[in-house]
């Protein structure tokens, strides 16, 4: 006897709850000029708690951010700060 059902799914598996939505946030970032710049923002906003996503534009100043549940400003705030830059406000 196979614990498979007629559909080919295990009757053995728990289904996983579905995840909530990431919610995704533009934020404008003053003092970046280059691709260490970029980097240095990737990771310092990477390593906020939730944060799924982080895509940087250097050039237009902004971060895109999709994080579960939505990520706090001050805590961006305060990890864009020890990076060198400066959050100006949402995009």
């Amino acid at each position: 006897m196979s614990c498979c059902s007629t559909t080919g799914t295990c009757s053995t598996t728990a289904v996983a709850e579905p995840a909530p939505a990431a919610v995704t946030t533009v934020y404008a970032v003053a003092g970046m000029t280059c691709g260490h710049c970029e980097q240095a923002v990737g990771k310092a906003v990477s390593a906020l708690p939730g944060v799924g996503a982080v895509t940087v534009d250097v050039e237009a100043g902004l971060v895109t951010v999709a994080a579960e549940p939505e990520l706090d400003d001050e805590a961006l705030r305060v990890a864009i700060d020890e990076a060198g830059y400066a959050l100006t406000g949402r995009g």
